[in-house]
């Protein structure tokens, strides 16, 4: 099976080169700038051709929240246009698409898990540019999964993982917001699950549970919670640590406004997959210690276990 994923940078187009390292079964071709440039729609269909994919992993995109908000066209270009056009050549070359979204879809005003048919309302530019580019990808592609994940961290670029430990090096105590909760997401788990899905694709040639699911790591926390058990793992690996203080969103003001609530309930993927996510904590545990170990110059297996229907494991 061989899947194009679009961006070379981003966390999940690396979690998915990672994951395929050595496997006979997958091979994962990243496409990205200049060959691709979702900017630049007339680059794509060339891009993803040239990677001859049995499917099309839509993952790279523009992630900057807060800049968002002054470059709304170009979000909007890269987000919504450009997701638009990889669906649409993932259709040309009767293929599907595996589209990854956000939480930021929602307001974050709902009294517990968002799940897939809850009405979307976004509150910034990101999210309303990520809610047309689904809307895009859908018209163009009727045979697309929409992952829409949250709080994703991982071994690679930038994230609130790595955010912490290098602060937490500099600093004895950090301030870190605590009314806003989610799920944290490992890019390596999506990875795995989006390889998970992409097998099922390749092999059911009538499959007919297209459309928009949720993806993202098992239990809830709060930023400050995040943060602490990342300090407190560090601490006991020998790494960083630092206190974290509690604070209100209000204390910490962002030009973009962000969900106060961005848990994700992801039982429809795993019903239909038989796919679940680890608990946040062993996930983001492994990758704390990945981390670690690589300052160490030690050798660490960055592909970890996710939970599967009936108890089983996968690597």
């Amino acid at each position: 099976m061989r899947l194009a994923v679009t961006g070379r940078e981003g966390q999940v187009a690396a979690s998915l080169v990672e994951a395929a390292r050595g496997r006979d079964d997958v091979e994962v071709v990243a496409v990205g700038r200049p060959a691709l440039d979702l900017a630049r729609p007339e680059t794509v269909f060339a891009a993803l051709e040239a990677a001859r994919p049995d499917i099309v992993v839509s993952a790279a995109a523009y992630t900057a929240v807060d800049q968002a908000e002054d470059e709304k066209d170009l979000a909007f270009a890269v987000n919504a246009t450009g997701a638009g056009k990889v669906a649409e050549a993932a259709a040309r070359l009767g293929v599907p698409v595996i589209h990854l979204s956000t939480d930021y879809v929602f307001d974050g005003a709902k009294d517990g898990a968002y799940v897939e048919t809850d009405r979307t309302a976004p509150l910034g530019v990101y999210g309303a540019s990520k809610l047309a580019g689904e809307e895009a990808v859908a018209a163009a592609n009727p045979r697309h999964l929409i992952l829409r994940t949250a709080w994703v961290y991982s071994p690679f670029g930038r994230n609130f993982v790595k955010t912490m430990l290098r602060l937490a090096a500099e600093r004895d105590e950090i301030s870190v917001v605590a009314d806003q909760w989610g799920n944290p997401t490992s890019a390596l788990d999506i990875a795995d699950a989006i390889l998970h899905a992409a097998a099922r694709l390749k092999e059911d040639r009538n499959f007919a549970a297209f459309g928009i699911y949720h993806l993202a790591g098992t239990g809830e926390t709060n930023w400050s919670g995040f943060a602490r058990h990342i300090l407190d793992t560090s601490k006991a690996l020998g790494g960083p640590h630092a206190r974290v203080r509690d604070i209100a969103t209000s204390d910490y003001p962002t030009k973009a406004r962000r969900p106060a609530n961005s848990r994700l309930s992801s039982a429809k993927f795993a019903r239909e997959f038989g796919w679940r996510a680890p608990e946040w904590r062993e996930a983001a545990g492994r990758v704390v210690g990945g981390l670690l170990s690589d300052r160490n110059g030690n050798c660490y297996p960055l592909v970890g276990t996710a939970n599967l229907s009936g108890g089983a494991t996968k690597r």
